[in-house]
């Protein structure tokens, strides 16, 4: 069976069509594609598939050209040897990654040298130009109680960070809930990970005491250890801005990163989150509004995710103008802190658009205090060779 945990994304090169594979455990080799044809037997290994099942397919490929079973067995022990199958091979490479991650104090930049610059004094430059990209935010009028920013590639959504972070300016945080999307977490609503976090602006320690709290509240609905933390760009990012915005100003994170509604819960509404993740919220919200520790919550999301890419069959040009509404729609009852109609507005389409920073919202509506917020920003970003897009925001909360 082929592995459930990968991500294939169809790109065209020189008018041939192949498949992209994403593997965040990093197993199989990085930039990997294969050719259509290839890819379409790897969707027939659901588990029940047999040989001669694989014979059949691959003769209708090749017009009728008898495929022998020495040639099956040939491309499943390729298809093995190159990680892609979940098979003993895989799982026993996967629980050794795991293992060997989770004795770790401290949790390394993941993205480090690839989405930003790995030497500090290049990267404070960087970031100084994507804050400085767009015209200066001006200071709220009340104390900053959660911004919402992006967590799309660096240099394309450089105005939502922008417009977001130079609030960050303005406030003396001593601890930061960070509310990230966990795009590989299955099987649970939250992870959560006592990990101190490196990048190379330093390491910022993670408030275990709190931590600890959440945990013992969330049983039932937190991963069972931290792993999907490992390679989840989703925090990472908001974390580089923070360390370089408050570095005189020391500062502790609560890192969470949110899994799948659609599959995390026994029915897609508002209701049913409430009731599983109520003793976990309730802890969350008395964190967030202590009067001895000055917090904020920081969202790091992406809006909707459309084109083949995300697997809808048309491109995401043909999906625009409703994707684009649904977002104003949840930007709209997001801003007026209206979880109800935000919950609706998200069932009403079915999540069609992909939104994949729902799940983090949802969290956020149901602790901030009462407060406003405002849109600052918000932008849709084409990828031409697949003929996708994903869009962001950035909103601010104040009282």
């Amino acid at each position: 069976m082929v592995r459930r945990d990968l991500e294939f994304f169809p790109v065209q090169d020189q008018g041939q069509q192949f498949v992209l594979i994403r593997d965040h455990l990093g197993l199989v080799e990085e930039g990997k594609a294969v050719g259509l044809p290839l890819y379409q037997i790897m969707t027939l290994l659901n588990g029940a598939t047999t040989v001669r099942d694989l014979q059949m397919a691959l003769m209708r490929q090749q017009g009728g050209v008898l495929v022998g079973a020495d040639e099956i067995n040939g491309l499943l022990a390729h298809l093995d040897e190159s990680f892609l199958l979940d098979s003993e091979r895989f799982k026993n490479a996967k629980e050794r990654i795991i293992t060997e991650f989770s004795s770790r104090r401290i949790r390394p930049c993941s993205h480090c040298g690839k989405s930003y610059p790995q030497n500090p004094s290049e990267l404070r430059v960087r970031l100084d130009e994507i804050l400085n990209s767009q015209l200066p935010v001006l200071e709220p009028e009340g104390k900053l109680s959660a911004l919402v920013a992006p967590h799309i590639d660096l240099n394309v959504g450089y105005r939502g960070y922008s417009t977001a972070y130079q609030l960050l300016k303005h406030t003396t945080p001593s601890r930061i809930i960070l509310l990230g999307v966990g795009h590989q977490l299955q099987n649970a609503l939250f992870s959560l990970t006592d990990k101190d976090f490196e990048t190379p602006l330093g390491i910022t320690k993670s408030d275990q005491a709190s931590i600890n709290r959440l945990r013992e509240a969330g049983q039932g609905i937190i991963a069972p250890n931290d792993f999907i933390h490992r390679s989840e760009h989703s925090i990472e990012f908001q974390l580089i801005f923070l360390q370089h915005l408050l570095a005189d100003n020391p500062f502790t994170i609560i890192p969470i990163l949110c899994g799948s509604l659609q599959s995390g819960l026994p029915e897609y509404s508002r209701e049913a989150y409430q009731e599983e993740t109520g003793r976990f919220l309730d802890e969350l919200r008395l964190i967030l509004n202590d009067p001895e520790q000055e917090t904020i919550l920081i969202a790091g999301v992406d809006f909707s995710h459309t084109g083949p890419k995300f697997g809808h069959e048309m491109p995401a040009s043909h999906l625009q103008n409703s994707s684009q509404e649904h977002d104003r729609n949840l930007l709209t009852h997001l801003t007026r802190l209206d979880a109800a109609n935000f919950w609706e507005e998200s069932r009403s389409v079915n999540d069609q658009f992909n939104v994949c920073g729902f799940s983090a919202l949802a969290c956020l509506l149901e602790i901030l205090p009462q407060c406003q917020g405002e849109l600052l920003h918000y932008e849709i970003w084409h990828e031409e060779p697949t003929r996708s897009a994903v869009t962001f925001a950035s909103v601010a909360f104040t009282p």
